[in-house]
């Protein structure tokens, strides 16, 4: 569902951050900058800039977007049941400013045996100190 317009993100949100973030889009697979990216840090979200994940759980899933086996904290994502385009799946979003971010799924690796499929547009990247 889109949200109205938010100035305040419009003006710094490119138009494919705000169309995956605000207008629940996806961006083409292999297409997004942290998608094979490997540096040591923390990605953040887009819009807001909290933390979501760090980058010690990224691993290559071969999807074609970011994959993570865990967010950064218990309360950084959350997630809903997404029935669009025919399938269901669970989205996941930023807890703190509900930008989609992207969708979650139980094939992961261990600990955890979940992969966060998330958008690179919808990231920051924070390297570590």
């Amino acid at each position: 569902m889109a949200r109205q317009a938010d100035d305040s993100l419009t003006a710094h949100l490119t138009r494919e951050q705000y169309r995956v973030t605000q207008e629940h889009g996806t961006e083409p697979p292999f297409s997004g900058e942290y998608n094979g990216f490997k540096g040591d840090g923390t990605f953040v979200c887009i819009c807001c800039g909290q933390p979501l994940f760090d980058s010690a759980t990224k691993f290559d899933s071969g999807s074609g977007w970011p994959s993570f086996y865990k967010p950064i904290s218990g309360s950084a994502v959350e997630s809903e049941t997404d029935v669009s385009l025919g399938m269901r799946r669970e989205e996941v979003h930023c807890s703190r400013c509900k930008a989609h971010l992207g969708h979650v799924f139980p094939d992961g690796p261990e600990p955890t045996g979940l992969r966060f499929c998330i958008n690179s547009v919808s990231l920051d990247f924070q390297p570590a100190e």
